[in-house]
């Protein structure tokens, strides 16, 4: 294939078609009259379409075909969004606004772009008319590698819950995590359009998408598709917290993960798709440390589990092992986990003591937002990370090591100790969106 547009001289953005056959999604689009760019979907042994389902089917689709082009736009980001299919409805217009611009704030900070006021999806047309579809009562769980995912699984399992565990793509590390649930297993292939590197090639915007977005409107489908009422990710309080803000826009690298989001798309299918379809996080009460306190009584998956990014990059190197101990992932895991495992069986899961090494002081410095912001990763507050630190700091087993110490003598000092206690970050809030279903799940978490 040759690409003959320069991306970020073009001028429109264009959902040229999508369409779906035997189990295969195709999903196109261009810039002003250039190639299609076209993405392809694979959904494993599916079963027909049942007719009851068929509108439904079409819905999701589109959704996908409407999200997934984020990571397309986002090459040239042109001033003008063309539709083949037409304008859309106020709410799915309003759906695509939000997730463009705040899914593609962290994006456009890093490469000086401003895009409030750019993205404007069509709209003008009519919203339509659904109802029940009587799904059966399953959940896909969606599976990422890390303990977020186990910690939801495990508690869904706790309560009978039937569930399969499902992921998208070809990660070895995701599949063993998976096999390790005793779960049915879903593995779902995206295959992005090659002709997105070669407008790399060409000089293309590049940067962070809301892939949580995309993933979750691949899971869409595949809930109508094989017949599931729910899909239940595992994203935690602390996603909702902004990584920083700049010119009056706050950037939240974990934007779609959050409870904006999941609201946003949860009403959104409940009156274009399926009013008993749920999408929502089983972990959205808790905040990481409460998380990671679960997943400290979970020994089973101490040797598949790794929440390492490294692991799951497209292109570049990946770690000898399962953590790399040089990334923000690496940093926060280590950190929130030291509270609640005995050191030895820490320091065995990473074969390394991060702590230690002080060499890593501006990585844990970012963590807790000392002369740094957050990193933008998927990791806690940074007032988490400081009661995680304060907690280590008054354990004698903790208090020699290097970055330890260094919180002692230096941060300690600058900060209230009253604003430090591990405790508070454990009560789970109120705020969330679990279907009644699924609730009796919560008490299995806390």
């Amino acid at each position: 294939m040759t690409i003959t547009v320069q991306p970020r001289l073009t001028r429109v953005f264009r959902f040229t078609r999508a369409s779906y056959a035997d189990g295969v999604a195709e999903l196109a689009y261009a810039f002003d009259e250039g190639e299609e760019l076209v993405e392809t979907i694979r959904f494993p042994q599916a079963p027909a379409v049942p007719t009851e389902r068929r509108a439904a089917f079409d819905a999701a689709l589109k959704l996908l075909h409407l999200v997934a082009g984020v990571s397309y736009y986002k090459a040239g980001v042109p001033p003008k969004i063309e539709l083949a299919d037409g304008p859309l409805d106020d709410g799915t217009a309003e759906l695509l606004d939000q997730l463009y611009l705040h899914g593609l704030a962290e994006f456009a900070y890093r490469n000086g772009l401003d895009l409030r006021g750019r993205i404007t999806f069509p709209r003008g047309g009519s919203a339509p008319a659904v109802g029940t579809l009587d799904l059966p009562k399953r959940t896909l769980v969606p599976i990422g590698g890390g303990k977020d995912s186990l910690v939801a699984v495990e508690a869904i399992k706790a309560i009978s819950g039937e569930a399969t565990a499902v992921w998208v793509g070809n990660s070895a590390l995701i599949a063993a995590c998976a096999e390790r649930t005793g779960l049915p297993m879903l593995n779902i292939q995206r295959e992005l359009a090659p002709g997105l590197f070669e407008l790399n090639r060409l000089g293309a915007w590049n940067g962070h998408i809301p892939v949580t977005a995309v993933n979750s409107a691949i899971l869409v489908v595949a809930a109508i598709l094989y017949g599931y009422d729910s899909i239940t990710f595992a994203n935690e309080r602390s996603a909702s917290a902004a990584t920083l803000e700049y010119d009056g826009q706050q950037v939240n690298h974990q934007w779609s993960k959050s409870l904006a989001f999941e609201t946003l798309l949860g009403d959104w299918l409940h009156t274009h798709v399926a009013a008993d379809l749920d999408y929502c996080s089983l972990l959205r009460p808790y905040s990481e440390l409460a998380i990671t306190r679960a997943f400290a009584k979970l020994t089973p998956y101490f040797d598949v589990f790794s929440s390492c990014n490294r692991n799951f990059k497209l292109l570049g190197p990946k770690p000898v092992d399962r953590w790399c101990g040089q990334c923000p992932k690496c940093h926060f895991v280590f950190l929130a986990l030291a509270p609640f495992l005995p050191k030895p069986r820490l320091l065995a899961i990473f074969g390394r003591n991060l702590l230690d090494d002080e060499n890593q002081a501006a990585g844990f410095d970012a963590l807790l937002e000392y002369q740094d912001h957050k990193p933008f990763e998927c990791v806690g507050e940074g007032a988490e990370a400081r009661a995680a630190m304060y907690a280590l700091s008054q354990r004698p087993e903790w208090q020699e090591d290097a970055l330890v110490e260094r919180f002692r003598s230096e941060i300690l000092p600058q900060l209230d100790a009253t604003q430090l206690a591990l405790e508070p970050w454990l009560e789970p809030s109120p705020e969330h969106r679990v279907p009644a279903r699924l609730q009796a799940a919560l008490a299995a978490i806390g």
